[in-house]
């Protein structure tokens, strides 16, 4: 047998055709690049959106005042809402990223349009001129206003460091941007006033700052200027007679049972009717019988006490504890800073929200009117919270093609060497 020389490819070697690449790796590349959704998120969102739905349906379905003898009345408009709503989330989800940061300046001058036309043309509604009445619809601006705060102090803070080889960190120019940003609104919003809202825009705000890794004494200089902008707004009559009533009334809830402190007073009696299991949906003695005002948006939060009693209560906290986690863990995983401040954002809101809605509820925390995120009655307030869980799900969907791809290139050059 001949002795082939080295390195010298066999007459037979010359036509073999070369191994064709494994369809594996291609395949796991492509599956790599597929978004996918935060389950999680979802049914979180539509778990607490079912519940809400019961729970206006039960604190309206007796209320003749309110429905004009419909039943049903409120259990409609909230499903229309919901529709609305979802359909808004869907399409702040699909938007791709880059359109969602050069929408952020007109939707924050749109809200602050928005927001000036209350204090010209708006309705007074509970002491407060909030609303703006368009063709039968109320709606807040304030509630949207939330939503441009949040993105418009991320694109302040995104626009300056992303991509800069100047500024890799937030300076003490981008704190005055932010609070810029959230000042102009809040102000238009305590004119109204609402102090419930100012109270989740502070919040809000105290929370991006915090995320975005700014110097720590902003946050000491942001607490110190809250209790001075607080007594400033006692001392020149800023809040209404009836909003002092209402702290008087949270510091000490026997001064005034019959006035200022009777919706906390009824709420309590009203949570403390449901017992462990509740009285049953649509069996509520306090809520047949109408001692709780605003329980289908403010006060819903005794609805949930009463008729599903602890442990229906508690399954509404967790439900709500499970939509920050993600939303906090969408911030966590976020590629972009834009993205991580937004998400961070959107969580404070719910956080803040939250706590101070179940918190009236319960006689710990003042009485503000704030709704229960995705569980109230309310289409502006159902629309504006909607669309942050879109954005939610927007920064999540693009952390995941990020990700993927990343994923995906490292697979083709592990194959290529």
């Amino acid at each position: 047998m001949a002795l082939l020389a080295p390195g010298r490819p066999s007459s037979g070697s010359r036509n073999r055709t070369p191994l064709a690449r494994p369809r594996t790796i291609r395949t796991e590349s492509s599956l790599a690049r597929v978004p996918r959704l935060d389950w999680l998120l979802l049914v979180a969102t539509a778990a607490l959106l079912a519940l809400g739905t019961m729970l206006v349906w039960s604190a309206t379905a007796e209320r003749d005042v309110l429905t004009g003898g419909d039943s049903t009345a409120f259990l409609r408009r909230h499903l229309v809402n919901i529709a609305i709503g979802v359909v808004l989330a869907v399409l702040v989800a699909a938007t791709e990223h880059r359109w969602v940061r050069i929408l952020a300046p007109p939707v924050y001058v749109a809200s602050l349009v928005g927001l000036l036309l209350v204090l010209v043309m708006g309705s007074t509604i509970n002491g407060s001129r909030s609303w703006i009445v368009i063709a039968g619809m109320s709606i807040q601006p304030a509630e949207f206003a939330k939503l441009s705060v949040v993105i418009g102090m991320a694109l302040v803070v995104a626009e300056r460091t992303e991509g800069s080889w100047r500024q890799r960190e937030v300076r003490h120019l981008d704190v005055l941007g932010m609070l810029a940003v959230a000042s102009v609104p809040a102000v238009l919003i305590l004119l109204q006033p609402d102090l419930g809202t100012v109270l989740v825009l502070l919040a809000t705000v105290f929370g991006v700052i915090a995320v975005s890794g700014a110097p720590r004494r902003w946050l000491w200089m942001l607490l110190g200027g809250g209790v001075l902008v607080s007594a400033a707004a006692v001392r020149f009559g800023l809040l209404k007679a009836y909003q002092i009533d209402r702290f008087m009334a949270f510091t000490n809830p026997a001064l005034d049972p019959q006035g200022a402190g009777y919706n906390t007073e009824q709420a309590r009696i009203a949570i403390g009717n449901g017992g462990v299991f509740g009285q049953g949906l649509f069996n509520g003695s306090q809520t047949r019988s109408g001692f709780v005002p605003e329980q289908q948006t403010d006060f819903i939060f005794t609805v949930a006490g009463e008729e599903l009693g602890l442990v229906g209560a508690a399954v509404i906290i967790g439900l709500l504890a499970l939509l920050l986690w993600r939303a906090f863990v969408i911030a966590a995983q976020a590629q972009d800073l834009f993205g991580r401040l937004a998400a961070a954002g959107v969580a404070c809101w719910f956080a803040f929200q939250s706590f101070q809605n179940i918190g009236m509820c319960l006689g710990i925390m003042p009485v503000t009117g704030v709704p229960l995120p995705l569980v109230s009655y309310g289409g502006t307030s159902m629309f504006a919270t909607l669309m942050a869980v879109g954005l939610l799900l927007n920064i999540h969907l693009r952390t995941q093609r990020a990700m993927g791809l990343g994923m995906s290139r490292t697979g083709v050059n592990r194959s290529r060497s």
